[in-house]
């Protein structure tokens, strides 16, 4: 016997409602031995499908996890980043320029402070100042300085250690570098 019948008898127990319906034992229709061979062969033809599936939805989800480590990593990693540019630039921006301070004395506004005193200050400040985890090198960037001699402006590059995906990055020849910037001002009283 074939057809939707066949098919659905092949994948229900003993004894349910399709194995006893018109051609089944039950009914007096003894199987011939065709129909037990290929009921034999054919019992689970899609045995295995739902490894399959199971497998697809464990490498997205490891994915996902593994994406979402990365990401955390790179955020804790620019946060730090940012708390070491707001110490440079704190540091930096007490650091008094002697030339324009003995030239044209001390103004209320702030203390008088140049590009060089601001790069000077910051460079000195984190070559003391260890790395923080998670990232591998820094350096000043373009932009560090006084824009307008009293306020001192920090641009600190940075390379993150990525933990899980960092050889994958490596091999191809790609890091993450992050970018900050940090403004501090001292004002006299």
């Amino acid at each position: 016997m074939s057809g939707p019948l066949c098919r659905l008898r092949r994948r229900c127990l003993p004894g349910c409602a399709a194995t006893l319906g018109p051609g089944s034992a039950a009914y007096g229709h003894e199987q011939t031995p065709d129909e037990k061979t290929r009921y034999e062969r054919d019992e689970c033809p899609d045995r295995g499908q739902i490894s399959l599936l199971i497998l697809g939805f464990t490498i997205i989800a490891l994915m996902l996890i593994i994406g979402a480590v990365d990401v955390t990593a790179v955020q804790l990693a620019r946060t730090r980043l940012f708390d070491a540019a707001d110490s440079a630039a704190l540091d930096a921006s007490d650091a008094l320029d002697d030339g324009s301070a003995y030239a044209t004395g001390l103004n209320v506004q702030g203390v008088p402070i140049t590009d060089a005193s601001v790069r000077r200050s910051a460079t000195e400040y984190l070559a003391a100042e260890p790395r923080p985890h998670g990232i591998s090198s820094w350096v000043l960037a373009d932009g560090t300085g006084s824009p307008d001699g009293q306020t001192a402006v920090i641009r600190l590059r940075g390379t993150v250690d990525i933990p899980i995906v960092a050889s994958v990055l490596a091999a191809s020849g790609g890091s993450v570098t992050i970018t900050v910037e940090s403004r501090a001002r001292s004002g006299l009283h």
